[in-house]
C-alpha cells in the first residue's frame, strides 16, 4: 500500500462555525497608536473565525470574549498576579469555563496580549506584526476551547492545531524550525478570571 498525502481538511461552510461576540478594548497606547481598533477587530476576528474552524470544541454560540490589548508593563502585572511569574509574555488566557462545559457556557473567556513583547518577537523571528498578532489570538482562544501545552503530547496537539489555523490565513508554520515549547501550568483555577 502506497503512502499517499493526507489531504487538508476543508474548512467548514462559515455557517456551520458558532457566531462569537468580541469585545475588544485597547487599554496601552501602542495599541492605540496604530490608529485603527476596527481593523484590529477584523485581524482578531479572522483570526478566531481560522481557530474556530480547527478547534476540537465548539463553544456555544453567541459566546461571549474578551480581548485586552496592553503592553509589557501590565501583563508581567498579571502573570505575577495570576499565574506566579514575574515576567512580561506575549498572551494569557483566561477561560470562563472548564472544557466539559464550553458547549454551554455563554462566557468564553480573556486574551490579553501585550503589544511591546508580540513587536519584539515579529521582529526577531522576521513576521509580519499583524501574522503575529494573528497566531496569538488564535493560541489564545484554543486555551480558552481547553487546550493545553503543558505536558509535550498537548503542545505537539495544541501546535498542529495553531499551525492548520494559520495555514487557512495563508501565514508559514511559525514553528517549523522551532523546538517544541512547554511552560509550566497556570496556577490559577479555570473559572479564575482577571
Amino acid at each position: 500500500m502506497k503512502d499517499r498525502p493526507r489531504a487538508r481538511r476543508s474548512a467548514p461552510p462559515a455557517e456551520s462555525l458558532p457566531a462569537l461576540v468580541l469585545d475588544i478594548r485597547a487599554e496601552s497606547r501602542r495599541w492605540r497608536e496604530l490608529g485603527n481598533l476596527a481593523a484590529l477587530r477584523a485581524i482578531a476576528g479572522e483570526a478566531l473565525r481560522a481557530g474556530l474552524a480547527v478547534a476540537p470544541r465548539r463553544p456555544l454560540d453567541g459566546a461571549e470574549l474578551s480581548l485586552l490589548l496592553t503592553d509589557d508593563r501590565r501583563i508581567r502585572l498579571v502573570n505575577r498576579d495570576w499565574r506566579g511569574f514575574d515576567k512580561a509574555t506575549n498572551v494569557l488566557s483566561f477561560p470562563a469555563a472548564p472544557p466539559e462545559r464550553i458547549a454551554t457556557s455563554p462566557l468564553l473567556g480573556d486574551i490579553v496580549v501585550a503589544y511591546e513583547t508580540v513587536a519584539r518577537e515579529a521582529e526577531a523571528e522576521g513576521k509580519s506584526f499583524p501574522d503575529h498578532f494573528r497566531h496569538l489570538v488564535i493560541h489564545g482562544l484554543l486555551h480558552l476551547l481547553g487546550e493545553d501545552h503543558e505536558a509535550e503530547a498537548e503542545a505537539r496537539r495544541m501546535e498542529a492545531l495553531e499551525v492548520e489555523a494559520l495555514a487557512r490565513l495563508g501565514i508559514a508554520d511559525p514553528y517549523a524550525d522551532a523546538e517544541l515549547v512547554t511552560e509550566p501550568a497556570p496556577s490559577f483555577s479555570e473559572h479564575s478570571r482577571p
